[in-house]
């Protein structure tokens, strides 16, 4: 399959090390697909410990001028690859769509919000402040000031390929730290389209490192045993994320973890119906149910239980899923034909349980990697759509009948990343906003991730925030200084 890109340039199959496009040592590659049809895009070179070893050596060779230069240089460089970033939106978004699957429509509105975070971030890097300290001891005063963390390890998923990447990237480059990133082995390709626009506008080489590779293992290892590198942050699965955990105890590094979520959109009978169908639908179907703040369980109230699935089902039944490159699309396949066995594995435990199929509840019949947009009555906290995330676009919606039990079912999960409420009740939005443990919560919006918000949940779905201006701590340690003998 070949894409029409403009820049053609921007198709890159090679890893990226010390500033040069370079095969994996062994000459292996692995071969990147096309969910919706299933064609070959590219073979990409498949690196491993060695290759990863380097490029970690590179990336402490490169930091140890980029830290010190001011921040508004670094700064300047930053605001450049956003431009870059901004005018290429187009040829990005196809290479998602290619690789990903999502609706061109949708690969396009995460070239802007992926690109937000370079953006934000640039301007962030010049905001960084310490404090002095009033001390004891006449003679004597107290200084605290930030300094960058050190080389930095990044692992990020396949379902967000261009954002995940720069919302670790942005704060890291910021603030003085270099990086060395393994993209995930389904959509390697929008990686190094970045990569390709960062060394035009300028970044030294070493500085932004990128790994493509099938040996998880190998380049996950080196990165969380090699003492060079002072913070691995990753986002993915929960059973991933702690073992990088363990394996990063060893060295004693600082870690991020943006894991799993199970996300309740809790919709009471005083709620904006419209305006809860609506904030649902989005919550749950964006990106084909693949995000980890999806909406993975809709709570709804008894009162307005029936009459919420009957307008919610009536919106999926106009869904029309195909290729992404269809502008008629609006939902594309989910990732692999694997994932697409996954999600039907938990629609099928739910219908012997006893749930009743309103909507889907089969394969799509567009391609194996297809699945029908499903919508669930007659579910309960035993079944795995309850207990499990789906990362599918299956919603089961679950009734309840107040308050105290919405918040209950909400809370009956290890997961505690991003939840929703539906409520006209200014009180109840307060009280059960802080009565339900998550990180983020939308009241009445599900539309709520952003460049200016704190990113991150609680819970075993993670630790660290990612975004905002708390997005820069992750990168930083703080150094206290006593000046003393200042009265001789």
């Amino acid at each position: 399959m070949t894409l029409e890109l403009k820049d053609k340039a921007l198709f890159r199959t090679q890893a990226f090390i010390s500033g040069q496009w370079v095969d994996a040592d062994s000459g292996d590659t692995f071969s990147v697909t096309d969910p919706a049809t299933g064609e070959h895009l590219a073979d990409v070179a498949s690196v491993g410990a060695n290759e990863t070893r380097r490029a970690i050596a590179a990336a402490q060779i490169a930091m140890s001028e980029w830290k010190v230069l001011p921040a508004k240089e670094r700064s300047d460089v930053l605001e450049k690859w956003y431009d870059l970033i901004i005018e290429s939106t187009e040829d990005l978004a196809v290479i998602m769509t290619a690789e990903q699957g999502k609706p061109l429509a949708e690969s396009r509105g995460e070239i802007a919000y992926g690109a937000s975070f370079i953006k934000w971030f640039a301007e962030e890097g010049k905001r960084i402040y310490g404090d002095i300290i009033p001390t004891p001891q006449m003679d004597r005063r107290g200084v605290v000031v930030k300094q960058p963390i050190g080389v930095v390890a990044a692992i990020t998923p396949w379902n967000f390929p261009n954002a995940m990447i720069t919302r670790k990237a942005g704060p890291a480059l910021a603030v003085g730290c270099a990086i060395v990133l393994k993209p995930a082995a389904e959509t390697p390709l929008s990686a190094l389209a970045l990569v390709e626009l960062a060394n035009r506008a300028g970044m030294p080489a070493g500085l932004l490192n990128v790994l493509p590779g099938m040996d998880a293992p190998a380049i996950g290892g080196e990165m969380t045993s090699n003492p060079t590198v002072k913070k691995v942050t990753f986002t993915g699965s929960t059973p991933v994320g702690k073992l990088l955990m363990k394996q990063c105890a060893d060295t004693v590094k600082r870690t991020s973890m943006e894991l799993g979520g199970n996300a309740p959109v809790i919709i009471f009978d005083d709620a904006d119906l419209d305006l809860a169908v609506a904030g649902a639908l989005t919550a749950k179907y964006r990106n084909s149910g693949q995000t980890c703040i999806c909406a993975n369980r809709l709570l709804v109230q008894d009162g307005i239980h029936d009459a919420f699935v009957e307008r919610f089902s009536a919106a999926v039944r106009a869904f029309k899923i195909g290729n992404g490159f269809d502008e008629s699309t609006t939902h594309g396949p989910v990732i692999t034909e694997k994932a697409a066995k996954e999600i039907d594995e938990k629609v099928k435990n739910a219908i012997e349980e006893g749930a009743t199929v309103v909507v889907g509840g089969q394969p799509g019949e567009q391609g194996d990697c297809f699945y029908q947009p499903t919508v669930l009555t007659n579910v309960n906290s035993s079944m795995r759509v309850f207990r499990e995330e789906i990362f599918g676009p299956v919603a089961p919606v679950f009734k309840f009948s107040t308050e105290a039990e919405a918040v209950q079912m909400a809370n009956d999960t290890e997961f505690g990343l991003a939840a929703y409420v539906y409520t006209e009740n200014m009180g109840r939005s307060w009280r059960v906003s802080e009565a339900i443990d998550y990180g983020m919560v939308g009241v009445n919006e599900t539309a709520i991730s952003s460049e200016v918000i704190p990113f991150g949940g609680v819970k075993e779905s993670g630790q660290g925030r990612e975004g905002s201006k708390y997005g820069l701590d992750d990168y930083l340690e703080t150094k206290y200084i006593c000046f003393g003998a200042l009265q001789r």
